[in-house]
């Protein structure tokens, strides 16, 4: 019996020191965990290697971009002078370059022809018979004292000679008519320039002043940009625009002139740039009337705080940039962007100018991360040593 009563005492017993020695390994474990966060804040680890930047004062071009179209800088229309005449050849086309005195297009003129015979047929006949009467008034005039004739008669005389001298004018402005209506017959450009438009068509019978050619005069084409009433004050003439058509090319010109009015419904002024023509002297390559351009007007320079480009980190649609602290940590400090000049982008807001910022792996950094800075690489290749490092992973943080 007391063989069986030691036994559950024994039990009692071996479960008292394995609780024991739980306890004890547990209170060892913990006090271990907790010395490690500390050791790990000690030995902290940056979060990326970066370079450093400071803002700086830099001029930049000031510039106007504005929106317009491409027109012609005078257009001429070359119309029939001669009234129902049959057009026997058109020898220029839409797009044709034509030079001042150039034939465009010929009317049938046999009918002018036989008029023009006619005319100076006449003007013989009046010459004829001014001859007569200019022969008969000298007989008079010797005779005029002798009695042999009246004064009626020698009045009469007189006016004859008159009358025909009269009919020999009148018939060589006929004949001169008829030679410039001759003339008329063959249609010349009136400038040098670029065949735009062409309603001539052969064997049609024409009236008189009917267009048959519209000209591009000299192939000059401008730029009628529209600029708002605030910014019109800033246009002044020759200065100097970049026009970009709607194919990509561009072309340099010069405002010509700035409209005196505003439109009073969109509150917009017109200003014209010429656009010179390549050297061929055709139109601006590229550049059609009628066309939709953009351009730029420059407007001089200003001094702008600017900082580069690789030091702006865009994130939800705005930008921000990381400033260096005394304590090697980062701090996210928004910005306002203006202007952008090669790797140069202006601050308008958000920045003093003697920030230290982080320029080489910015778009890494989130705000309060620890830093490595080291300085800038040379333009040798860079080093696998000298790139970004990676942001620090959870798994390496001396947490786990």
């Amino acid at each position: 019996m007391n063989r069986f009563k030691l036994k559950p005492l024994a039990i009692v017993l071996i479960a008292a020191c394995v609780i024991a020695a739980g306890a004890i390994a547990l209170f060892t474990s913990r006090s271990g965990s907790t010395g490690k966060p500390a050791a790990a804040q000690a030995q902290a680890k940056p979060a990326l290697t970066v370079t450093t930047t400071q803002a700086q004062r830099s001029a930049l071009p000031i510039r106007l971009t504005a929106n317009g179209n491409i027109a012609a800088w005078q257009e001429a229309s070359v119309g029939a002078e001669s009234s129902g005449l049959r057009l026997a050849e058109v020898l220029v086309n839409v797009g044709d370059v034509v030079q001042r005195g150039q034939l465009l297009a010929r009317f049938a003129m046999e009918s002018i022809q036989a008029d023009v015979a006619q005319a100076r047929a006449g003007v013989n006949e009046a010459s004829a018979s001014a001859l007569e009467a200019t022969a008969n008034a000298d007989r008079v005039r010797t005779l005029q004292g002798t009695g042999t004739f009246s004064g009626q008669q020698i009045n009469q005389y007189l006016t004859a000679e008159q009358t025909a001298r009269a009919r020999v004018e009148s018939a060589k402005a006929a004949l001169a008519a008829q030679a410039l209506r001759l003339k008329y017959t063959e249609v010349r450009a009136p400038d040098s320039g670029v065949i735009s438009a062409r309603s001539a068509t052969v064997g049609a019978v024409v009236a008189n002043g009917t267009e048959l050619f519209r000209l591009i005069r000299q192939g000059r084409l401008e730029w009628r940009a529209e600029v708002t009433s605030t910014e019109l004050s800033h246009m002044l003439p020759g200065t100097q625009a970049t026009v970009t058509s709607a194919s990509g090319a561009q072309r340099t010109g010069r405002v010509r002139m700035v409209a005196p009015t505003v439109d009073p419904q969109t509150r917009s002024g017109l200003v014209y740039v010429d656009l010179p023509n390549d050297p061929k002297g055709d139109n601006p390559a590229g550049f059609k009337a009628g066309m939709f351009a953009r351009g730029e007007f420059a407007l001089g320079n200003s001094q702008a705080l600017t900082v580069p480009q690789q030091a702006v980190v865009v994130r939800d649609g705005f930008n921000y940039a990381f400033r260096l602290n005394t304590d090697q940590r980062v701090s996210q400090i928004k910005l306002q962007i203006g202007r952008r000049v090669g790797d140069r982008v202006e601050v308008l807001d958000g920045l003093s100018a003697d920030a230290v910022l982080v320029a080489s792996g910015a778009g890494f950094l989130n705000d309060g991360d620890l830093v490595k800075v080291v300085s800038a690489p040379a333009a040798a290749p860079t080093s696998a040593s000298n790139q970004p490092l990676a942001p620090v992973k959870p798994a390496q943080a001396a947490t786990k």
